[in-house]
């Protein structure tokens, strides 16, 4: 006694046949007879001592198999086949007498030295590991399907695609139906497949296992084998096609499915229909906020599926301004229902590109929640009455929490509070909102104006953690995180951080700030080549006068380089567009402070002591509330005494600590440095040089203190005057050379003696040698 059990193609019948074979006994075979006639037959195989052979007992009627059943358990031998699942219970009680007193076979995939067999024999040559490992794949080992593409394992043999055909023809909708869908390969949730097929749960689970049992679905999945999927599909048209993957959308959406999930679904379906467009464009408006360059991907798909332009205009521009690419807002505003969103993008373009201003004309405009995103824009460009008015709009808890800091931002220590709380509440709840500036960024800014740079990088590490604003907003939180580091004296972080900018393509906004940490760099290295270069970088930028007050702090490094390179005429515009700013503000001391100490550096490289005198003047009738504002005042006297050649070194030396107490290492080595050159006491400038060495924690000891510091302290003029005296020039030789007068030229020579300390023409000849390397 025997029953074979297996899928349809499996072998069954051709194993039936070994097993008779084996048995040596007469075969009676059970065909469609009738009650009577397999009665007579049974009687027979009592007689004879034949074996019984019944082949797919499952199609038998009822009455015949309770017969079969009965002559079983009398001692008739039997070997029967059959599919995996028992349906009737006169199914189950012919299979229970059988296996009773014989065995239960189990028919699966071939296995692997079978199936090269066959392979090879179907190919008249030997099959190589990788051809029957395709075929594997292809049919999951199902003989009849193996066989079916043993010649061409990626091909639909007609053979199949009819084979397939007559067998979801018969009766039985429900399988055909789902067939279909299953043969898409997607990877649905039930739901979605009982809503595509139009099957409840109950008609569902019956198609699949009757699927299962026709051999079309892999040993223990519900996927269909890659052959026979190839084969359903092959057999429908491109309108059926078309209108399958419709049906498969529309039950997509119907049961709620993730967007993304099912745009990923019917993608790889290459559905190309107007469901498949619209759910391609809800993919893109979910994910344009979290991943814009995937949004921009799946606006792309539903364009191509057949989605109007217009209604994915707005969408589109909010995830392409998040990448930093440009928007055709023109373009865009066919859609009118979508006004609103593309002046926000608008609002955030123009800030992006550095036009505070204009980003904030935009924002007013836009309905909810524009004017409550314009308030920082509005503050910035010194219009507090508008701001103030603009933040009793409506819009998200961050964006509130925004807007009223920004409105404090004239007094930094105030503001800085108010902005790390917003940036947590964003954290927590990103707005769906293109933002022009984060309140990470804007925080950032402030903390460094306030001598926090300890917060600005805490605030800039955690959106970038977070990856928050997309890229356009990481590039620049990365940008601003070198200013905190650079102005805190750790430059080889600062340096870090913008080579990792290196070749990304910068918005208007981080190009001027790009430049201003590149002048920065220059200044504390005495580069003046990469000075020149920083320049020409952001005069561009800057020729556009579309100044602001949170970027006025970092401007000092691209103003003070210009008038190092003798750019004055194009600064003093933008000079004064910065005072009118802080005028509009109502003078904030602490803003007015960092104004006031950017004229005091120009005048300082300029050596003009008129200039710093009145820059130290107005910085010293100031009442800053910030500590390193306060710092800054009291530096700002001492400096410009110093430049008159007056050094009180214990004093210098006070203001210098206080300096590098609230942040400021660099500015206190150079307070150093520029009172020791010019100090007439060679014991006093040495101890005032080896405080600014101590104190120039760099590791770009080459900046200007060092720098003057490592040539004896000659200013740049004096050093060129040297290197010709030891080149054997006389004074009226030099002063051909350099347009000066003899006499110029021997005071130039005797302030050099003084600073070396050295009492004689060859002592200053030898000290000259030990500090200024022959030049190649």
């Amino acid at each position: 006694m025997t029953v074979v059990v297996g899928v349809d193609g499996a072998g069954r019948t051709r194993r039936l046949g070994e097993v008779a074979a084996a048995s040596g006994r007469p075969v009676l075979p059970v065909a469609a007879t009738s009650v009577d006639e397999l009665g007579t037959l049974l009687v027979r195989a009592r007689t004879d001592g034949a074996i019984v052979v019944v082949d797919d007992a499952h199609r038998l009627p009822a009455e015949a198999l309770l017969m079969l059943a009965a002559a079983a358990r009398t001692g008739v031998s039997m070997a029967i086949t059959r599919r995996p699942t028992i349906n009737r219970p006169e199914l189950a009680d012919l299979d229970e007498a059988v296996a009773a007193v014989g065995t239960v076979e189990h028919l699966g995939p071939l296995a692997h030295d079978t199936l090269s067999a066959m392979v090879t024999a179907v190919l008249g040559r030997p099959a190589t590991a990788e051809h029957v490992a395709a075929v594997h794949t292809a049919s999951a080992g199902l003989a009849a399907l193996a066989e079916a593409v043993a010649a061409a394992p990626d091909g639909t043999p007609p053979a199949l695609v009819a084979r397939l055909q007559r067998r979801l023809a018969g009766p039985g909708r429900d399988t055909a139906d789902l067939a279909m869908i299953l043969a898409l390969g997607l990877e649905l949730d039930d739901e979605v497949v009982c809503a595509a097929a139009g099957l409840g749960p109950a008609q569902a689970a019956a198609a699949t296992r009757s699927l299962r049992d026709q051999g079309l679905l892999v040993p223990d999945g519900e996927q269909m084998i890659p052959a026979a999927a190839r084969a359903i599909l092959a057999d429908l048209s491109p309108p059926e096609r078309r209108r399958l993957h419709e049906t498969v959308a529309t039950a997509l959406l119907a049961t709620g499915a993730d967007p993304v999930q099912a745009a990923e679904q019917l993608r790889a379906a290459r559905a190309r229909t107007p469901t498949a467009a619209g759910v391609y464009r809800q993919a893109a408006d979910r994910l344009r906020f979290a991943s814009p360059d995937r949004a921009l991907f799946w606006y792309a798909e539903a364009l191509d599926a057949g989605a109007a332009p217009a209604a994915v205009a707005a969408g589109r521009a909010e995830a392409a301004i998040l990448l930093g690419l440009p928007v055709d807002l023109d373009a865009a505003t066919a859609c009118p229902a979508d006004a609103a969103r593309l002046m926000v993008v608008a609002g955030a373009a123009a800030a992006h590109d550095g036009r505070a201003s204009r980003a904030a004309e935009a924002l007013l405009s836009a309905n909810h929640p524009g004017p409550v995103l314009a308030v920082p824009a509005l503050m910035a460009t010194g219009q507090p009455g508008r701001a103030r008015s603009a933040a009793t709009g409506a819009g998200q808890l961050p964006l509130r929490l925004l807007a009223e800091a920004a409105l404090m931002i004239g007094r930094p220590t105030i503001a800085l509070p108010l902005l790390i709380e917003a940036a947590e509440a964003y954290e927590q709840a990103p707005p769906a909102v293109p933002v022009p500036d984060l309140p990470h960024a804007l925080g950032a800014l402030v903390a460094v104006t306030a001598g926090d740079t300890a917060s600005a990088e805490r605030l800039l590490e955690r959106a970038l953690s977070a990856g928050l604003g997309g890229p356009v907003a990481q590039s620049r939180h990365r940008m601003l995180l070198a200013w905190a580091r650079l102005r805190a004296g750790r430059y080889d972080t600062a340096l870090a951080e913008l080579d990792r900018l290196s070749g990304t393509a910068l918005p208007g906004r981080e190009r001027l700030a790009f430049a201003c940490l590149t002048a920065g760099i220059a200044r504390r290295r005495g580069d003046i080549a990469q000075l020149r270069a920083a320049w020409a970088y952001a005069e561009p930028v800057l020729a556009r006068r579309a100044v602001d007050l949170v970027h006025l702090e970092m401007m000092e490094e691209i103003l003070v380089a210009a008038a190092r390179l003798r750019q004055h005429r194009r600064i003093t515009p933008i000079l004064d567009d910065l005072e009118a700013l802080i005028d509009r503000l109502g003078r904030p001391a602490d803003w007015a402070v960092s104004l006031g100490w950017i004229r005091l550096q120009i005048a300082i490289v300029g050596e003009d002591q008129r200039a710093s005198a009145v820059a130290a003047s107005h910085l010293g009738s100031l009442d800053p509330e910030g500590a390193r504002q306060q710092a800054q005042c009291r530096a700002a006297t001492r400096w410009a005494t110093a430049l008159t050649g007056e050094v009180r070194p214990d004093a210098v030396l006070a203001d210098a600590a206080e300096l590098d107490a609230v942040g400021l290492p660099w500015e206190s080595s150079r307070l150093l440095g520029h009172a020791a050159i010019r100090t007439s006491d060679p014991s006093t400038a040495r101890r005032l040089l080896e405080r600014a060495r101590e104190m120039s924690y760099v590791d770009l000891v080459s900046d200007e203190s060092a720098q003057d510091a490592a040539r004896g302290g000659l200013s740049d003029r004096e050093v060129a005057v040297a290197r010709l005296i030891l080149a054997g020039r006389t004074h009226r030789e030099i002063g051909s050379q350099l347009y000066v007068s003899p006499k110029t030229v021997e005071h130039h020579a005797a302030r050099i003696r003084a600073k070396l300390g050295a009492g004689s023409r060859a002592e200053m000849i030898a000290a000259l040698r030990s500090h200024l390397p022959t030049e190649p």
